[in-house]
């Protein structure tokens, strides 16, 4: 039977892993094609995450808020309890890293693109980007991983009380 209890955390469920299975997907990708070498594979990935971010990533983190305040709504759950409160700190920390990492994935693709265009060699500032952007994704998916596991076992990290 179908219910908006079971609609609601279907679409919960498969957002969640779709953003963390884009995300890290889209994150060895990129590393990858950086430690290739290869302007081109840089050009094609850096292209191909900055569309990955807009049509699955940013949709997914607008829908997780969004389904999980309903589902508690559903469920008579406190929105100020210590499991909720667990999980606006890591979302705040993961949005944090994620905002800046979302810039320089735009930077990094502009330096790529214009490489590839006119055939000369990438930005030096690219390598500054991309160290900036491997670390604020340690963060960003270190956290990701870290909701992903108060949503499973609906168990706060931190007490507040």
């Amino acid at each position: 039977m179908f219910n908006a209890y079971y609609v609601l955390k279907y679409f919960h469920i498969i957002s969640s892993l779709l953003m963390i299975g884009t995300g890290f997907g889209s994150a060895l990708y990129v590393f990858l094609a950086n430690r290739s070498g290869s302007l081109q594979a840089q050009y094609f990935a850096n292209r191909t995450v900055v569309f990955l971010d807009w049509v699955i990533t940013t949709p997914t983190v607008i829908i997780q808020p969004i389904t999980g305040i309903m589902l508690a709504h559903i469920m008579k759950m406190s929105l100020l309890s210590d499991w909720f409160l667990n999980i606006y700190l890591m979302y705040i920390i993961v949005g944090a890293a994620w905002l800046p990492v979302v810039w320089l994935q735009v930077k990094m693709k502009q330096m790529t693109d214009q490489a590839v265009h006119n055939n000369e060699p990438l930005n030096p500032k690219y390598k500054c980007y991309q160290r900036t952007w491997e670390i604020l994704g340690y963060i960003g998916f270190s956290g990701a991983m870290i909701i992903f596991f108060l949503m499973v076992t609906k168990m706060p990290l931190i007490s507040f009380s």
